[in-house]
């Protein structure tokens, strides 16, 4: 477990009062959240608690039905398409699968966004690439392909391609997923490395508690599209909530039916109105 990083006065990434919906389902109520400089936030949840879709939104991959997304002072839901762009320069994501281009080698993959976003000569990039291997523990592995990378070494290629522009801010997306316990761990560490590296703010969302409690300075904890709890390790760990110790015990949650509801959805005919 990591030691609570002092926070910083200045959130980098603050959502206010977020809602969205899915065609006529609203997924998230309300959702409110503020990220320091430097701090590694989790955010945790069930699935179908709504952790995805706060991090699409964080993204600026979704629009939002109401509310704000702000990254680093500027709120994503108002500014251009082309200023959009500019500040993803500063922005680095490390997708669930990796999402690495299978006819490209690990190098072609990481230097990609130098390609794309900058000038810099070939030798250049070579070095910076070489650089972000080695801070991943993957030096010399620039000529391989994708296929022949373990689940592990591909997560970690992937980090290096998330890392080469230096970003301000850094995004999982369940990190720890179809790894074995050892790998998982290992990514771990990786993280922590890369924060104290690079001095980048950290968002990871996942379901792994292990991984939770091993990397956090915060936790925020969703269920249903609702904050349930922002805190710590140890504030989360002695978190009373109900919902929340169903979460860290894996207690299967009580699900209530409403037989008229349910034979309406059945149906297909309009659910009654309630309250």
């Amino acid at each position: 477990m990591t030691t609570t990083k002092k926070i910083s006065s200045e959130p980098v990434i603050e959502v206010q009062d977020l809602v969205a919906h899915y065609g006529s389902r609203e997924v998230l109520h309300g959702i409110n959240l503020s990220i320091h400089d430097g701090e590694i936030m989790v955010i945790m949840g069930g699935s179908g608690s709504g952790k995805s879709t706060v991090l699409r939104h964080m993204l600026g991959l979704n629009t939002p039905s109401s509310g704000a997304v702000k990254l680093l002072g500027q709120d994503i839901t108002r500014i251009t398409s082309k200023e959009i762009d500019i500040l993803r320069r500063n922005i680095g994501v490390s997708f669930q699968g990796g999402a690495l281009f299978n006819s490209m080698t690990v190098g072609e993959n990481i230097i990609l966004p130098l390609r794309e976003h900058t000038q810099l000569d070939e030798k250049t990039m070579q070095i910076m690439c070489r650089m972000k291997l080695e801070l991943v523990s993957l030096a010399g592995f620039e000529d391989l392909m994708p296929a022949q990378l373990s689940g592990g070494m591909v997560k970690r290629a992937a980090l290096a391609r998330a890392i080469i522009m230096d970003p301000k801010l850094l995004f999982f997306d369940e990190p720890s997923a179809g790894l074995d316990p050892v790998v998982s761990a290992e990514l771990d560490e990786l993280i922590l490395r890369i924060r104290q590296a690079m001095k980048t703010t950290i968002v990871v969302v996942t379901h792994e508690l292990d991984s939770t409690f091993r990397i956090a300075d915060r936790i925020t904890v969703l269920d249903e599209g609702n904050v349930l709890m922002v805190g710590t390790v140890d504030e989360v760990r002695n978190s009373k909530n109900k919902r929340i110790m169903d979460l860290l015990g894996r207690r299967v949650r009580e699900i209530k039916i409403d037989a008229e509801e349910y034979l309406n959805r059945l149906t297909g005919e309009q659910v009654r109105e309630t309250g």
